[in-house]
């Protein structure tokens, strides 16, 4: 099932809603569910998604005085380790430039628990949370050498209004890297994933969370994303070049590329 797309409605997880009220649904969707969102991760891909992240950094090879925007950035995670790779890198260097990083989210709840979490003391002061919509982003043009959004593309309403942002704040030969749920690579895979998606993760929302229909939300709006060739297609439209995408887990999960 893909998305739908008509001038007046989107897609809601399996539902159809008006355009002006998903932004509102997907901000109540992480208000429920920030408090308990980085457990819930855990316990819903069971721990992978922190190898998805390191790989996405792996890939991102941050360097000394750069500078990433996270989009849909959430409580941080991507933009810690992306100023912690940054520094490994300055140390074998010897170079004394700090790299920084902007956590853009449309949730205010969502940063307020990262900024909870806290940072190190070598990241002091160089991690800005920015409440934000990936659609409009209040940043400069070419601004930053990486952009990156994680499992966030979508829960935007428009979507290729949303990469062109992300296409503008980049310097050129800037990179950009989106994590994000696609389609399995194998049937019978595909139905292993859909009994944990659906018997599964809403109980662990209901329970762990004590949340379950925003977890439902989050299976069905994955069922709604498009597959990888026509989503690396929406990256070239946005004006990304060499445009590519690897496949995690059997295709749960892909990581998205492109250059500015």
């Amino acid at each position: 099932m893909t998305e739908t797309q008509t001038h007046s409605t989107v897609s809601f997880g399996f539902s159809d809603v008006a355009r002006e009220e998903k932004a509102g649904l997907v901000r109540g969707v992480f208000d429920r569910s920030a408090r308990r969102y980085d457990l819930m991760n855990d316990l819903m891909s069971v721990g992978v998604h922190r190898v998805w992240k390191d790989m996405v950094i792996t890939r991102a090879n941050p360097q000394p005085g750069e500078r990433l925007i996270d989009v849909a950035g959430g409580t941080g995670d991507l933009a810690r380790s992306f100023l912690a790779k940054a520094d490994r890198a300055a140390a074998r260097r010897g170079d004394p430039r700090h790299a920084e990083a902007i956590v853009l989210d449309i949730n205010e709840q969502m940063l307020r628990a990262g900024v909870k979490r806290g940072v190190s003391d070598r990241q002091s002061g160089r991690i800005q949370w920015v409440t934000g919509n990936a659609e409009c982003l209040p940043l400069p043009d070419r601004s930053a050498h990486c952009v990156t959004i994680s499992t966030g593309i979508r829960n935007v309403t428009e979507r290729l209004a949303a990469l062109s942002e992300m296409r503008r704040v980049l310097k050129p030969g800037g990179r950009f890297l989106c994590l994000e749920f696609t389609r399995p690579t194998s049937r019978a895979w595909e139905k292993i994933y859909d009994a944990w998606s659906f018997n599964v993760i809403p109980e662990l929302g209901a329970h762990i969370a004590k949340d379950r229909e925003s977890y439902q939300y989050l299976v069905e709006s994955i069922r709604r994303f498009p597959d990888q060739e026509t989503f690396a297609a929406e990256l070239r439209e946005a004006g990304f070049n060499r445009v590519s995408y690897t496949n995690f887990s059997g295709g749960i999960a892909a990581l998205h590329t492109g250059w500015a």
